[in-house]
């Protein structure tokens, strides 16, 4: 099955220049409909909202964190429980891995990364494209 290149994605990183990044890297790989968060919070009501077919959100972030974020919406019964996750974090530790995983993350990319990374991890999530 094709992926949809118009597919409502939200990208979710408090810091305004990775939104940036990741933004353009998405471009660049085809998706048109991008929308931005700056905090696991403000992405939750994005997501009661709207329909995404991807979410990539940032660890790191207050006042809630991409992690919690994770668990509120895989602990949610809603149409989003099942939206395909990818967590970015500057931080590659082994427990912090495991612990999305466990909390039902679909991949898990560590910065710095280019855009063969991205398309890798979105590939293995939504199949190639």
């Amino acid at each position: 099955m094709a992926v949809d290149m118009n597919m409502n994605v939200l990208i979710v990183d408090d810091y305004t220049t990775m939104l940036r990044i990741i933004k353009n890297l998405l471009k660049q790989l085809g998706f048109n409909n991008i929308d931005e968060a700056t905090d696991g919070t403000m992405a939750l009501e994005k997501v009661k909202s709207k329909t995404y077919g991807l979410v990539i959100s940032d660890w790191n972030m207050e006042p809630m964190t991409g992690f919690e974020f994770l668990k509120q919406v895989r602990a949610a019964d809603a149409p989003y429980k099942t939206v395909p996750f990818i967590m970015v974090t500057a931080e590659s530790k082994t427990e912090n891995v495991i612990a999305a995983k466990q909390a039902g993350v679909n991949n898990y990319i560590v910065k710095p990364f280019n855009a063969e990374t991205l398309k890798t991890k979105i590939g293995a999530v939504l199949g190639e494209f």
